[in-house]
């Protein structure tokens, strides 16, 4: 079955190219084409992705499987070398189901509803040119966590900045130039530094492979080479994760990014950075891992408690999940830090059940923002159980899964990561680990505290008679007048399609200044650069949770489930590989 990860990559690949083909239907055709073709290309995807997942051979997962290794550049003795272990085989399957899940989310429900980006006539070819960069997007992120080659790795690597960079700066809000451009500028930077550590590793080694290279466990590179090489590497990875204090470009391109493009950018590409170190960096340069291991551990700790602070002050609810991603990602980086496989299975679960939770939540948080016209949190105003129960429950569903509470798939990362430290590797200080444990502990104490404070202010409480609704300039009589002034008629149709009024019961030409940092974008479908204006609500006739939402975030509902009662189910498969990986028995 080796053709089935060929095809992983083909088929998305082709379906990218066949956008490029001219199209002379109008724009409503295309557009129930559209729906149609991103549905059909991520679902192929996806189910190609699970044929080596039924028939991987569990009894020996730490063995490379489905192998494909080709010449691709004779002269440099670069490979077109894939394969899948228990390390990349869960992580191949999230990156589909998640791609497969944003096309559902886009394309399922009412042309002109909550979401979604592809309804006809949305921008002229824009929605074309989504379609494209998202398949284009799924390439570069299944061929990251396939490629065995250490220059096919980097390639596939490199391949989804560009498409990433797109969904933010052409389909994200305010200020997505921005924040597109500081995502850019701070990857590239950290992808030259890791190319120049990868070159290091061949030109001592003689060899780009990475199974070889990490069955030789450092053979034929000295100390200090291990040390520098490890060092590019990690800051390269480092920034992709991102680990404190290279993080700063994630929170802007969370706030700024459409709602598929967050699920992407925190589901799958975070996630790629952490791969990179369990893949390459730790197993291929032991002896650098064990001696900037207490320097990974000590930048751990600190963007847990930082990105734990950095949430109790956050007002958008974009931006604190953004920020909560950083904590997170903190304790995957704690697990690889003590160099044990308790530690690494830890990272590894942590990266699933974080690619699910927060995939969920900035799912949930899209919504909020279609049907209130804000994610400002003082502005949504509390209530949100009364008056949008179904959304809110799964909002508090989401964000207790994610402070780690126990029978969901957040308590088996961070409590492992933890145990990790409290025995690290021989090698390493255990009274300083034991230090990190106890700064770990205190970050997942204010987890919590930020999530339970967030859940207070928006979803209990009474709701308040004032919400944000945007000003669609296409519907009604045209432009208005005036920002913040909403034309008669022109805000009902578009954004709450279910109700079929407006949430306001006064007379919309009533001004009130925006929320801070609101504006068009992608995630307010309407005439780009269209403004929010708020209008009095008295019973808001909002939709609740609609059938395309539910069809994309129930399986991960489902899986946060799973995997929190039943770990083994995600262990059995990690631990055989991560141990040999280490070396370990």
């Amino acid at each position: 079955m080796s053709w089935v990860l060929i095809a992983l990559l083909a088929v998305p690949l082709v379906g990218a190219a066949a956008m490029l083909a001219p199209s002379r239907a109008d724009a409503a055709v295309r557009g129930r084409r559209l729906r149609v073709y991103g549905l059909a290309v991520s679902g192929v995807t996806f189910v190609l992705s699970l044929l080596p997942a039924v028939a991987f051979d569990y009894g020996d997962p730490a063995r490379v499987q489905f192998s494909t290794d080709l010449a691709w550049i004779p002269g440099l003795d670069v490979r077109f070398h894939l394969g899948v272990d228990g390390v990349s085989l869960p992580l191949v399957v999230l990156t589909t189901l998640l791609t497969f899940l944003c096309f559902v989310y886009l394309c399922w429900g009412r042309a002109d509803g909550p979401g979604q980006l592809l309804r006809p006539g949305a921008g002229g070819d824009r929605p074309r040119a989504l379609v494209f960069t998202l398949l284009v997007l799924e390439v570069g992120m299944i061929g990251t966590f396939l490629a065995l080659d250490l220059l096919l790795f980097f390639v596939f690597f490199e391949v989804v900045l560009i498409p990433m960079y797109f969904v933010i700066a052409v389909w994200g809000g305010r200020g997505r130039r921005a924040a597109a451009i500081k995502f850019i500028l701070y990857t590239l930077l950290g992808s030259v530094v890791l190319l120049l550590g990868l070159l290091l590793i061949w030109a001592q080694t003689g060899t780009l492979d990475m199974v070889a290279l990490a069955r030789a466990q450092g053979a034929g590179m000295s100390p200090l080479v291990q040390i520098v090489a490890f060092l590019a590497v990690a800051v390269g990875f480092a920034v992709k994760t991102p680990m404190w204090p290279l993080h700063t470009w994630l929170p802007d391109a969370h706030t700024e990014a459409p709602t598929v493009g967050s699920v992407l950018l925190a589901g799958v590409l975070l996630k790629m950075g952490t791969y990179g170190f369990a893949r390459i960096a730790i197993p291929v340069l032991p002896e650098g891992a064990a001696a900037a291991a207490p320097w990974l551990g000590a930048f751990a700790v600190i963007g847990i408690v930082y990105g734990s602070l950095a949430c109790l002050a956050q007002r958008d609810l974009k931006r604190m999940i953004a920020y909560s991603s950083v904590g997170h990602m903190g304790f995957v980086l704690l697990g690889l830090a003590t160099l044990t496989p308790v530690g690494f299975n830890a990272a590894l679960f942590g990266n699933i059940a974080h690619g699910l939770i927060t995939a969920l939540l900035f799912f949930i948080a899209g919504a909020v923002k279609e049907r209130y016209g804000t994610s400002d949190m003082p502005a949504l105003g509390g209530g949100m159980l009364v008056r949008l129960p179904r959304l809110g429950s799964l909002l508090t569903f989401a964000c207790v899964a994610s402070l780690g509470l126990p029978g969901l798939a957040g308590f088996w990362g961070e409590m492992l990561a933890l145990l990790g430290a409290f025995q690290p590797a021989g090698a390493l200080s255990r009274p300083l680990y034991l230090v990190f444990m106890a700064l770990g502990g205190l970050g997942a104490v204010l987890t919590a505290a930020y999530f339970l404070l967030m859940l207070s202010r928006v979803t209990h409480g009474r709701p308040t008679e004032t919400v944000y609704a945007p000003v669609l300039a296409a519907a009604g009589a045209g432009p208005s007048s005036k920002a913040g002034t909403s034309p008669a008629g022109a805000s009902d149709e578009g954004r709450f399609p279910a109700g079929g009024e407006s949430p306001g019961g006064e007379s919309p030409g009533r001004e009130y200044p925006p929320p801070p940092g609101e504006g068009g974008g992608a995630d307010s479908p309407g005439v780009p650069g269209s403004t929010f204006g708020p209008v009095r609500a008295g019973r808001a006739r909002m939709p609740d949770v609609m059938g395309h939402e539910l069809a994309a975030w129930v399986p991960l509902a489902g899986l946060i489930l799973l995997f929190g009662l039943w770990p083994k189910t995600l262990l059995l498969v990690t631990d055989p590989a991560v141990r040999t990986l280490l070396g370990a028995p």
